[in-house]
Formats: C-alpha cells, sequence, structure tokens
C-alpha cells in the first residue's frame, strides 16, 4: 500500500469516528418528547450519520486494499453528502434562527409567541397540530413536572427554569391572571380577556393548554433549543469531513502518479 492510500486509509478511519457524533445527535433529537409527536426531525440526521459512515467504510476499504475504482465511488458519494450535509445546517440555520420567546418579570422562564418562529415551522405544525396535540395529550411532559420537581410554594414555581414546552403546553399564559395552585392547575383568571389563549387554558389533565397558540410556540422553541445544540456537533463533521475530502482528493491523484510511474518504470525494465 502506497504512502498516498495509507494516508486515504487514515483519514477515513478518522472519518468512520466523526460519523459516530453525527449518528449520536440524530438519536438524542429524535428521542426528545417534542420530536417524537413532531415527526419533522427524526431520521434525516441519523440517515445522514449512517451513509457517511458506510461511504468512509468503503473510502477506508478502497484505499487499504488500493481499490482504485472503489476510492473513485467514495470521493465521489462523498462530496454528495457533505453537500447534504451542508445544505441541512443552512436549512436548520433558517428555520431556527427567528426567536418567539420573551422574558416575564419576575418569572425564571420565558413565554413564546406562535408568530416569532420562521412561517415554514408555523405553517407545518399548524398543519399538522391535531396529530400533534394527541400524542402530547398522552405524554406525561406536564404531569412529570409536578412529580420530578414538587413546588412548595408558588414563588418556587416561578423560579423554575421551565422547559419551552412546560411553559407553552402546561400553563396559562401570565397576562391571563390565573392563581396558582399546582404546575398543572390554575383557577379564577383576573385578566381572562388578556390573551386568546386565556379561554382555551383547561384544569382538565388531558386539555391544559394544548390548544392554545402558546403550546404550538413552546413546541417549536424546545425544537429551536435542541436544533441548536444538535448544529454544533454537525458544524464539527462538516468541518472535518470537508477536509478528509479535500486531502483525499489529493491523495487519490498521487496515488494515481504513483500508479502510473510504477507502470511506466515496469515497462522499462521489462525491455
Amino acid at each position: 500500500m502506497g504512502v498516498s492510500n495509507n494516508i486515504t486509509a487514515s483519514l477515513n478511519f478518522v472519518g468512520l469516528l466523526c460519523s459516530v457524533p453525527v449518528i449520536g445527535a440524530g438519536i438524542w433529537l429524535a428521542s426528545k418528547q417534542d420530536n417524537e409527536c413532531l415527526r419533522l426531525a427524526r431520521w434525516p440526521v441519523i440517515i445522514l450519520g449512517v451513509l457517511l459512515l458506510l461511504v468512509s467504510l468503503a473510502g477506508f476499504v478502497g484505499a487499504y486494499w488500493n481499490k482504485q475504482g472503489l476510492l473513485a465511488a467514495y470521493l465521489f458519494f462523498m462530496v454528495v453528502l457533505i453537500l447534504l450535509l451542508l445544505a441541512l445546517l443552512v436549512f436548520a440555520f433558517v428555520v431556527t434562527r427567528p426567536d418567539g420567546s420573551y422574558h416575564i418579570p419576575g418569572r425564571s422562564y420565558r413565554e413564546y409567541h406562535l408568530a416569532g418562529y420562521s412561517a415554514w415551522l408555523r405553517h407545518y405544525v399548524v398543519d399538522h397540530w391535531a396529530r400533534i396535540r394527541l400524542c402530547l395529550s398522552a405524554s406525561d411532559v406536564c404531569q412529570r413536572l409536578g412529580r420530578e420537581q414538587p413546588f412548595l410554594t408558588v414563588e418556587q414555581y416561578f423560579q423554575t427554569d421551565l422547559s419551552p414546552l412546560q411553559s407553552g403546553c402546561c400553563k396559562p399564559p401570565t397576562m391571563c391572571g390565573y392563581a396558582y395552585v399546582n404546575p398543572t392547575v390554575w383557577i379564577n383568571p383576573s385578566n381572562p380577556l388578556g390573551d386568546v389563549d386565556c379561554a382555551a387554558w383547561s384544569n382538565d389533565q388531558g386539555q391544559l393548554c394544548y390548544d392554545c397558540t402558546s403550546c404550538k410556540a413552546g413546541l417549536l422553541g424546545n425544537l429551536r433549543r435542541e436544533w441548536r445544540k444538535a448544529n454544533v456537533a454537525l458544524i464539527v463533521a462538516a468541518v472535518v469531513f470537508i477536509w478528509i475530502y479535500i486531502i483525499g482528493c489529493c491523495a487519490f491523484k498521487n496515488a494515481q502518479t504513483e500508479d502510473l510511474f510504477r507502470r511506466y518504470k515496469q515497462a522499462y525494465v521489462g525491455r
């Protein structure tokens, strides 16, 4: 195995390792409560990570056993996957850039406006809300809040950093002026006309604020937060794979030159 193929094999071993965080980021996204109900970003990252793993493995095999055809196929498919990874990153940044959250004085958590998010995400959630709502109401996202963090006073609740999903779906908007009883029971609104969601709130544990626009916004707030975290791993992976591809192209050309020189030398010696 020539020096160039040694380099290519080593680089693709690094590529194999770098595909693991991409797959891990996809599995982490798919395991989140909001993504289980949204079904928007469950599989693209996992599928892309698996394809990067398989193509890197093909490049490693091609370099180690000097299979020039396999190496050429590897370079072609790798550039396609890198472009797909970059397209996924750009799409994720564009649709998650707008932030619909806003600060509430005296609260550690934030609340969320649906209009503050990208039009594409808003339309997707609104169009699929009937299914998403059933999924959320069947989950324990709100009930778990009271079990995991038993609040003795309303002040303790107000100083809790609720997730966007919990803030939007498990309580009424603050401007409605509901009185706190426990994390999922609120009574006697002092400003019932302060927001359209005020009338949508229900102490029925299967309904809560799942019919509220704030719940849709909280779902997108969760999605935005998770995608921003996952994008860190995807950016690092994209940079590494781009460098692997560039160096791999140079090594492939050098390997072809070495092979051509070796054949020329053998033909010259054989005369």
